[in-house]
């Protein structure tokens, strides 16, 4: 077990702890489609990233006061991913990894904003049940897991303990599943009875579909709020869904962002994640979280990268 940077500080239960992964992203924004056995002409960039990294970053931009991410990183790059996320107002409780790397996503963007990605998930899957610690809940009042947890057997074991533990404190929990592509491999059944017990769901339209069986996003929303208490389904440029019970009960209509300020989507469902999470612990009802989630990906698009600007953007790390 690594040494975790930081700690949390005892107080009110106002703040939002996010476990998950805290990812190296390597962004190339091409023009061009890509050219098979030669070069593509493209703009790159080395950014802090990683699901749940980028919601702790967009909750604390959004107005939350207090947010604490924990999540494994190699220390190949962990001083610089811990000055991001301070710079960025959130708190890092962050366990060095001295034999794997930081994971690391290569996003190809195109010239619609749409981003395939590449993924290493390095030493964010190998977070295990020893980093963690029910005392981590002090003062928090509410537990987010990304959804990338769930993906290896380390990690998932460390998410149900999370998960376990602050339902016992009452605690309530989200879970973003993250990828429909992980899903698929995992297995929904797999996905579903792991997260058993969270209070939120937060899937895209292509991770809620494959959790339902298929269902389009409105019928799969209302099928698996049956199994989660609330799910919020979002539709990237058309918005989201909110359901709960049974039943979708709320359609919340995303801003128009024009396609010229399209950049990247990178992030963007993180940014939702983080925006609607915040709104929820200042008290907003689910339709209202929905919308703030909504207006954070809006912004998100029109930005290179998965997190909300900066004062100064950080330059990459440095090799060790």
């Amino acid at each position: 077990m690594g040494t975790r940077r930081g700690r949390p500080v005892s107080g009110p239960g106002r703040a939002l702890l996010v476990v998950g992964d805290v990812v190296t992203d390597v962004v190339a924004r091409h023009r061009t489609p890509l050219a098979a056995a030669t070069d593509t002409a493209a703009e790159i960039r080395t950014l802090p990233g990683g699901a749940g990294a980028n919601a702790a970053c967009w909750a604390v931009r959004s107005g939350c006061a207090d947010v604490r991410l924990l999540g494994r990183v190699g220390t190949d790059a962990a001083d610089w991913h811990e000055q991001a996320l301070i710079r960025a107002g959130v708190r890092p409780l962050l366990v060095p990894d001295a034999e794997a790397a930081t994971a690391t996503v290569i996003a190809l963007v195109d010239a619609s904003a749409e981003r395939t990605f590449l993924t290493d998930s390095g030493a964010a899957l190998r977070l295990s049940p020893a980093d963690w610690t029910a005392g981590l809940l002090d003062g928090v009042a509410a537990l987010h897991l990304s959804g990338y947890l769930f993906f290896a057997a380390t990690s998932r074991e460390t998410a149900r303990r999370a998960l376990r533990d602050a339902r016992e404190a009452g605690v309530p929990v989200s879970v973003d599943p993250a990828s429909a592509g992980f899903l698929a491999e995992l297995g929904v059944e797999g996905f579903l009875t792991a997260t058993e017990g969270a209070d939120v769901l937060l899937p895209n339209a292509d991770e809620a579909r494959l959790l339902a069986g298929g269902r389009e996003p409105e019928a799969a929303a209302a099928e698996l709020s049956r199994r989660h208490p609330l799910v919020v389904v979002t539709l990237g440029a058309t918005g989201a869904l909110v359901a709960e019970g049974g039943a979708v009960t709320a359609r919340v209509a995303a801003p128009p962002v024009p396609a010229a300020l399209r950049v990247d989507s990178t992030g963007a469902g993180d940014a939702f994640t983080g925006a609607f999470l915040a709104a929820r612990l200042a008290g907003a009802d689910a339709a209202k979280a929905a919308e703030a989630g909504c207006r954070a990906g809006a912004e998100a698009v029109t930005l290179v990268g998965g997190r909300p600007p900066e004062s100064r953007s950080p330059g990459p790390p440095e090799s060790p």
